[in-house]
């Protein structure tokens, strides 16, 4: 059992008592509690299997905690290993050092005076658990397994974990598991040997009551949190691992604060913040809502390593929210009778003020407000500044951790290169103005490194940090522009300008020696000279002329990589870029092993229209990136064939465009990402849909387009077994590796699938015709 509300209000009698003579003493008619709490959530960025850099960013998450006065911290799913592990979560090792840094936590301080709700896997009963683990003044309170896995999408939890499911007897205190800890690291502890384990909440001596909803939970039809709520959990945890997706935290946004608004309750939310050693980048955004309102929220993109967020909140604004729903009540008494049980009573914790203590409690925090409700509006970031702030992060974590010297960026000029290169333009605005408000914090340091400045002869007092975000580009960012005879002036002067603003270290490198020598190998092997289209060749021998020149921009990109470094007088390797946007992924619109081909993509899974937008959006964000705008304004080209002006005029844009080239818009590219995927549309089913949504084109010509997106899908499909790791950000990637799971062998003829369409367009012929008569 546990108490809900306050103690009763003392009876005449006992307030006469209390307050008279008698020289007994003033006996205490109330709670030494006082029903406010302050709690904490974070954003982490972990990394997978750093056990010991995730410990630290943990500890020091619990120490901002104490000095924020929290006595509760939430920390994000999965903590200590870092959510990504994937496949060694089958290891044993994994779990042991899982345990090794609790303890160590333990140990150096992190739970003292503070409830602290940790994630990591555990191994209990031979399966393999996603867990909670909440602990305080060096003992595990309760260890609170995960019940619905995330399998959708980029997660795959269920190949790694079980989903939790109660033993029979349910809740019953008879019925419940206990776990042994590993004894010889924490028997020093004194607490007991064997903690519960289950779907249990925690009652505390105050009164408070705390309970656990994990990640995908919240997504679910029959959230955790509603029968938490139900049986009068007032603070509830969500530890999440959840990615960023162009658009996603409007969803996420929105189910916490339904949560809390149908439900009432306090609500934390804690998630990871950065690359973890994947495609995907978590987005961080911790937030503490409560009955519908967001009272506080951390930010989304960052290139900080901890972020403590914390609320001061009363708990009888809870109760009072709850009381005033008849129909809660309702529900509520229909769950009276498990409400007991569920229960881990902590006799010994509390978590709100005492009143007694001589601790300065905090005001109260109030609501930002949200969209819908009352006071200022919670802002969220545009689809546009999400494209560039995201993967600008993404890259920073890769750069830091790889131990690389930089990046090198075929620069093109075109949009999707540029695009590339404004996101390394925005990362180093984002850590050189993080690194100059604090020198002597991590990302200065990691600058310095990464910049190649800890000689001390090269800094001031070891404080050096780039005084622009243009000085840091200069020491990372290399681009080339790697032209042919086939490359127009305008996207060399482009990319040249762009090289400038951002502050790259930018060459132009003629690949055309190249191209011929590789061209002459041929012929002297087999006699013959391969032309282009427009000086009599075939297609084949068309193709082939374009596709040596991208290729050999593949080799000559990987061989300046390796020695830029060397040429600059510096030690260490480049991180190849790409720029494959995800419709020409989804087409299979380029070269195989061509500057597709990189160490890292950050436009991957990003339409050409987000790009356009982004490109638009950077030019008026960054100083002196006007550019951009002219960029986005240009039409798309590979420029690999001959530019074709007519005599007496000047050369302008390139006349090869791939709108014509791929058959098909890169709108209406679009358009088949979504169907294929979102929708889950084969050929058929994604006739059906545009047969009714494009209603200004015949059913002939519906056809034909649907047709021709899925025969070039099939036959280039085999194009993303190899594709370069790019950043998640769209849910139509086309990403073979993790992300869609298909075939990359098709019949390219669609044999029963278009047949079905012809019949199709036939019977709306027909029937045209006849209406007509």
């Amino acid at each position: 059992a546990r108490t809900m509300s306050d103690p009763s209000p003392p009876s005449s009698a006992e307030d006469e008592s209390a307050v008279g003579g008698g020289g007994g003493g003033v006996e205490r008619t109330t709670s030494p509690w006082s029903p406010i709490v302050t709690v904490a959530a974070c954003n982490l960025n972990q990394w997978a299997l750093d056990f010991d850099g995730n410990l630290e960013r943990t500890l020091l998450s619990c120490t901002r905690a104490k000095s924020m006065g929290a006595s509760y911290r939430l920390g994000p799913e999965l903590e200590l290993c870092g959510y990504g592990c994937e496949d060694h979560y089958l290891e044993s090792d994994t779990y042991v050092h899982c345990w090794e840094s609790l303890a160590t936590l333990f140990e150096r301080g992190g739970t003292d005076g503070l409830l602290v709700d940790v994630g990591m896997p555990v191994l209990h009963g031979g399966a393999r658990y996603n867990c909670r683990v909440l602990c305080r003044d060096r003992r595990v309170l309760l260890i609170r397994p995960k019940t619905s896995m995330a399998d959708g999408g980029n997660y795959r939890e269920s190949r790694y974990f079980t989903a939790y499911r109660p033993p029979a007897g349910g809740l019953a205190s008879s019925a419940r598991e206990t776990h042994l800890l590993p004894p010889h690291l924490f028997a020093a502890f004194g607490g007991p040997p064997a903690v519960p384990f289950g779907l249990l909440s925690l009652s505390l001596a105050d009164g408070a009551t705390i309970g656990c909803e994990s990640c995908e939970e919240l997504w679910t039809p029959r959230s955790t949190h509603i029968g938490l709520s139900l049986s009068g959990v007032e603070i509830i945890g969500n530890g999440s691992g959840s990615h960023h997706e162009l658009r996603k935290l409007r969803t996420r946004l929105e189910l916490m604060l339904s949560a809390t608004r149908k439900c009432g309750g306090v609500y934390l939310y804690s998630n990871q913040r950065g690359c973890d050693g994947g495609r995907l980048y978590y987005d961080g955004c911790a937030m503490i809502v409560c009955n519908g309102e967001v009272l506080t929220r951390a930010s989304q993109f960052s290139a900080e390593s901890v972020e403590v967020i914390c609320a001061t909140v009363d708990l009888d604004d809870v109760r009072s929210y709850r009381a005033a729903i008849p129909s809660f009540g309702i529900q509520a008494s229909d769950a009276a009778g498990d409400r007991g049980a569920g229960y881990v009573r902590c006799e010994d914790v509390g978590l709100t003020y005492d009143v007694d203590a001589a601790t300065e409690r905090p005001p109260l925090t109030s609501g930002v407000g949200n969209e819908t409700g009352n006071g200022a509006d919670l802002t969220l970031h545009t689809p546009e500044e999400e494209c560039c702030l995201g993967p600008a992060c993404w890259l920073w974590d890769f750069l830091r951790r790889s131990g690389a010297a930089g990046f090198f960026l075929p620069l093109s000029g075109g949009a999707d290169s540029s695009s590339t290169a404004a996101i390394v333009g925005a990362m180093c605005t984002m850590v050189t103005e993080a690194a100059r408000s604090d020198p002597k914090g991590e990302v200065a340091a990691d600058c310095r490194r990464v910049c190649d400045k800890l000689d001390d002869s090269q800094m001031d007092g070891g404080d050096w940090v780039p005084s622009t975000p243009q000085e840091m580009a200069g020491c990372v960012f290399h681009t080339a522009f790697l032209g042919s005879e086939n490359s127009s002036n305008a996207t060399r002067d482009r990319a040249r300008r762009l090289g400038e603003a951002v502050g790259s270290y930018h060459l132009s490198v003629p690949i055309d020696l190249m191209v011929e020598a590789v061209l002459k190998v041929f012929s002297l092997t087999t006699g013959k000279t391969p032309e282009f289209t427009s000086r009599g060749g075939t297609i084949a021998e068309d193709l082939a002329l374009q596709n040596i020149q991208a290729r050999l921009r593949m080799v000559t990109s990987y061989l300046f990589a390796q020695l830029l470094p060397w040429v600059r007088g510096r030690k260490g390797f480049l991180l190849v870029l790409g720029s494959a946007n995800v419709d020409e992924g989804l087409r299979g619109y380029m070269t195989k092993y061509d500057c597709s081909s990189a160490d890292l993509n950050p436009i991957g899974a990003i339409s050409k229209g987000d790009l356009k937008r982004m490109l638009r959006w950077a030019a008026k964000k960054y100083e002196g990136y006007g550019v951009l705008e002219e960029i986005a304004g240009a039409p798309p080209t590979a420029e690999l064939r001959p530019i074709t002006a007519a005599e007496g005029e000047e050369e302008g844009e390139h006349t090869q465009t791939d709108e014509e080239d791929m058959g098909m818009t890169y709108a209406e590219l679009g358009f088949y990402g979504r169907l294929r995927k979102i929708s889950r549309c084969g050929p058929v089913s994604m006739y059906k849909k545009l047969s009714a949504t494009w209603t200004h084109l015949s059913a002939r010509e519906v056809a034909d387009k649907v047709k021709r997106f899925f025969y070039y899908y099939a036959a280039n499909r085999h194009k993303m077994c190899t594709v370069t790791p790019a950043y998640h950000a769209e849910a139509y990637s086309p990403d073979d590796n993790r992300f869609d799971l298909r075939q990359f062998l098709y019949n390219t003829r669609w044999t029963r699938q278009f047949a079905v369409i012809d019949n199709m367009v036939k019977e709306s012929e027909t029937a045209e015709k006849a209406k007509e008569e």
